[in-house]
Formats: C-alpha cells, sequence, structure tokens
C-alpha cells in the first residue's frame, strides 16, 4: 500500500528541492545587486520561502568580509538532501525497488 505513493512522493520531493535549489541561486546572484526589491513582483516567488532561512542562518553565521554565505550554504545543504533521497542512489528509489 505505501510503496504505490513512493513514486509521487518522489516526484513531489524531487521539484520541490529542485526549486528551492534554484531559490537559492537566484538569491545568491540577487545579492550582487543590492537595488533589486525583493518585496515586488517576480521576486516574491524567490524571497518568501528563502528569506525566514537566510536570516536564521545569518544569526549562526555572520556575513564573511561582508559577503553572506548563507545561501552557499543552503544550496549544499539542499544538494546534499536531494542526492541522498531521490537521486539516483537515493533512499525513495530504493524504496520503490
Amino acid at each position: 500500500m505505501f510503496k504505490s505513493y513512493l513514486p509521487v512522493l518522489d516526484l513531489t520531493l524531487g521539484i520541490l528541492l529542485s526549486f528551492l535549489t534554484l531559490a537559492f541561486l537566484i538569491r545568491l546572484i540577487l545579492s550582487w545587486y543590492p537595488k533589486v526589491n525583493l518585496n515586488k513582483g517576480f521576486w516574491l516567488l524567490i524571497a518568501i520561502p528563502t528569506s525566514s532561512v537566510l536570516s536564521l542562518t545569518k544569526k549562526l553565521i555572520p556575513p564573511i568580509g561582508g559577503v553572506d554565505i548563507g545561501p552557499v550554504i543552503w544550496i549544499g545543504i539542499i544538494s546534499f538532501l536531494r542526492e541522498i533521497l531521490v537521486g539516483q542512489q537515493g533512499l525513495i528509489k530504493l524504496a520503490m525497488q
């Protein structure tokens, strides 16, 4: 019974983790352009899921040389989770077999 939900879970997690990786990558690039207002238009799609996580990271790890490395840390964490869960040898793929 549970095995029938695994393909849906695999696809959903894959899409969600890919979106988060892309959102943090865009947020990293936007940090080079401080005049971009993240509270307007399309940028809200990037700012809403990343802002709370980045503010927490900023409290734990202060910017180094004025550069916020929070997005880089989260890109690494999300990429690791994606590989562990839904990668070619991921836990969900193994459970589906």
